[in-house]
């Protein structure tokens, strides 16, 4: 099991890098918003985590802990996928797909592809008791940047993070990446209160007129 990578990136994508470690290169699927945080030849850390079929063996890179433990957790729903897992961490944090999960929010994890009316609600059922811990990180979390910059220093962080996911989504759908900073930036600029999917969705509309 190769549970992380350290190196260059060589080559970057939408859905994609691949990182050189000791001459080495491993080409890893990750999603459109980490890929739209990294940079071509420059050094960065990976959490990883390997699937293996009859035909392939396919490396899946997460920025943090956090991520990686929710793909896990996906995977254990009824026909949920590496694939389709991956799409739902490209919209949502593991935090947003906690809170859709405990407010039975099945629109929001709609926001990603893949996922119809009725995987969003099997997501609900099979998720509703396993979700709670990345809830109560998320708290602790925001507890401490409100307590290190003050709250609407903390609301700019969260603001942020909520953009480079929409920006993220879009790229991995196929917009460039100007056109989806400009919808992203309308979007959030005309209604700030939008979470990340009905930013992502409001944002698709810009970009579909």
């Amino acid at each position: 099991m190769i549970a992380s990578l350290r190196g260059e990136v060589v080559d970057l994508g939408g859905n994609y890098c691949v990182i050189e470690c000791a001459g080495v290169g491993y080409l890893v699927s990750i999603t459109a918003r980490l890929a739209s945080r990294l940079t071509r030849h420059e050094e960065t850390l990976l959490l990883t985590t390997m699937a293996v079929r009859e035909d392939a063996m396919t490396l899946y890179g997460f920025e943090n802990t956090q991520e990686r433990e929710m793909f896990a957790l996906l995977r254990t729903v009824s026909t949920v996928g590496p694939k389709v897992a991956m799409a739902i961490l490209a919209v949502l944090s593991p935090a947003d797909i906690a809170h859709a999960v405990a407010t039975k929010n099945a629109k929001a994890l709609q926001a990603a592809s893949g996922v119809g009316k009725r995987l969003a609600e099997r997501l609900l059922v099979e998720l509703k008791d396993k979700v709670e811990v990345f809830e109560d990180r998320a708290e602790i979390a925001g507890e401490d940047s409100q307590a290190g910059a003050g709250g609407i220093a903390a609301a700019g962080v969260a603001l942020k993070a909520d953009m480079a996911q929409v920006v993220g989504a879009l790229v991995g759908l196929g917009f460039p990446e100007v056109e989806a900073n400009s919808a992203a930036e309308a979007v959030v600029a005309a209604d700030p209160t939008l979470d990340t999917s009905m930013a992502l969705k409001a944002a698709l509309k810009v970009l579909g007129n």
